[in-house]
């Protein structure tokens, strides 16, 4: 059996006693519900007042009187409950009379003086008609109906004069800003007028302007002819004039294009021919105190002891057990070791003649190979002695494309229509007095010639014999 106040949400069927027959009590034999068990239709004003209520009221009611489905609703805070379970309650309040007629008694009770006299039927003049409305529909006394409809109908009555108010409202606030509209026009209209006084006196002056002003510009129409016509006639001799000047001009810039050519010629032969003697003359002293330096180390020359008398005893003297002093030996052109002893001298410079040299030692070998080979080699004497080398080949057979020279070897081919025994001479009488120059070629012509410009001609073979030797 339940308790005295728990809530049973079982259908009333189920609930019901049942006679042994199947048939219901007589009481509730007849379940048909009456009219005033129908829900009326609420104004939407007294049905958010309702559902306000129940959610007030619904946290006071006993956990077991709440109706399972609104529970967790009754858990929502108090700014919510109405707001999200507002459709739950009114379901739940439109389905179950019971839980209505709780939530009824609760409101009335909190209501006071108000909620009593609807409980009773009364409804107080000065009370609010959508208040009174909410809790007759929550009571039910006698009569709540007619309660309803007239909340209903003080509700439309209302609202109705609201809009009648609105309406009125907005028509006098058309009304006044159609008079706002009219004074602004008619000051508008007056300053318009005025406007109009005042651009009819400036068209006026205007106009007196335009004939001053038309006289004026044909006065100076024909002002400006005269001067055009003295103007043309200025320009033409000006022209004349001018043309003559640029002719004289261009002449005169003729004239010092061409001394400054020739000046500019003569500081440039000037200045090479400076530059080359500056360079022999650096190479010349640079030579002489190498060489200097050269022969001291060489001859190990140092402080000595003996005195001008001991020398000339020994030249003019003979002393006993002195040895006979011997005499060197000759050296000829193809012999390596005088090729060795050049190169040892300080500045020295090493000018090979290249086809002479390649096709008497590898002339087995194509052009290609054998510019690779001597050069090659000559990278290694460069290497070794630190002197400068400079190889010549013939231009005719010049390509394109060659790979570096080693360093400190210079790779040179004649212009053509030139030797390589000219480019040798050439580069012999470039060099200056005294200054150690080696040329390697086998041609006597070449030989003889750079001979009698002081240079050491060496033959082929001794480079040949030097290079084998590594």
């Amino acid at each position: 059996m339940s308790a005295p106040h728990e809530y049973d949400d079982r259908p009333a069927e189920e609930t019901a006693p049942v006679a042994a027959d199947g048939a219901y009590p007589p009481e509730l034999s007849l379940n048909v519900p009456s009219l005033d068990d129908l829900e009326p239709s609420l104004p939407e004003q007294v049905r958010q007042r309702i559902t306000t209520l129940t959610a007030a009221a619904l946290p006071g009611l006993p956990n077991e009187e709440i109706p399972f489905p609104l529970r967790r609703v009754a858990r929502f805070a108090p700014n919510r409950r109405a707001k999200l379970g507002g459709q739950a309650l009114a379901a739940q309040l439109a389905s179950d009379p019971l839980f209505r007629q709780r939530i009824g008694a609760r409101v009335v009770t909190e209501t006071g003086d108000l909620g009593a006299a609807v409980a009773g039927g009364m409804a107080p003049a000065a009370a609010d008609p959508v208040e009174v409305a909410a809790l007759a529909y929550l009571a039910r006394p006698d009569g709540w109906r007619e309660l309803i409809e007239a909340a209903g109908e003080s509700v439309r009555a209302e609202a109705d004069s609201a809009a009648v108010a609105n309406l009125v409202h907005e028509a006098e606030q058309r009304a006044a800003r159609a008079e706002h509209d009219r004074a602004v026009a008619k000051v508008e209209a007056d300053k318009l007028r005025d406007e109009l006084a005042r651009v009819r006196e400036e068209l006026g002056q205007l106009r007196e302007e335009a004939r001053s002003s038309s006289r004026a510009l044909r006065e100076a129409q024909a002002a400006g002819k005269r001067a055009s016509d003295l103007l043309a006639t200025e320009k033409g001799r000006t022209a004349k004039v001018a043309a003559d000047h640029d002719a004289e001009v261009r002449r005169l810039r003729t004239r010092l294009a061409e001394a400054e050519a020739l000046a500019a010629t003569g500081k440039q032969s000037v200045k090479d021919a400076r530059a080359a003697g500056d360079a022999r003359l650096w190479l010349l002293l640079e030579t002489i105190g190498q060489a200097a330096s050269g022969l001291r180390r060489e001859l190990s020359i140092g402080p000595t002891d003996k005195l001008p008398a001991d020398f000339v005893a020994d030249v003019s003297a003979d002393r006993p057990g002195a040895l006979e002093r011997s005499r060197p030996r000759a050296q000829d052109t193809d012999d390596p070791g005088r090729l060795d002893q050049l190169l040892a001298l300080p500045r020295a410079h090493l000018i090979v003649d290249g086809y002479n040299v390649t096709k008497r030692g590898f002339a087995e070998m194509s052009l290609e190979q054998q510019r690779k080979r001597l050069v090659t080699g000559l990278g290694g004497i460069a290497a070794q002695t630190g002197d400068e080398v400079t190889v010549v080949f013939d231009g005719a057979e010049r390509v394109h494309g060659l790979p570096p020279a080693p360093r400190g070897v210079r790779v040179l081919f004649s212009h053509k229509g030139d030797t390589a025994d000219e480019l040798i001479r050439q580069l012999v009488r470039a060099e200056p007095s005294g200054r150690p120059l080696v040329v390697i070629s086998s041609d006597r012509e070449v030989a003889d010639g750079v001979r009698r410009h002081g240079a050491y001609p060496m033959g082929a073979d001794s480079l040949l014999r030097r290079l084998a030797r590594g």
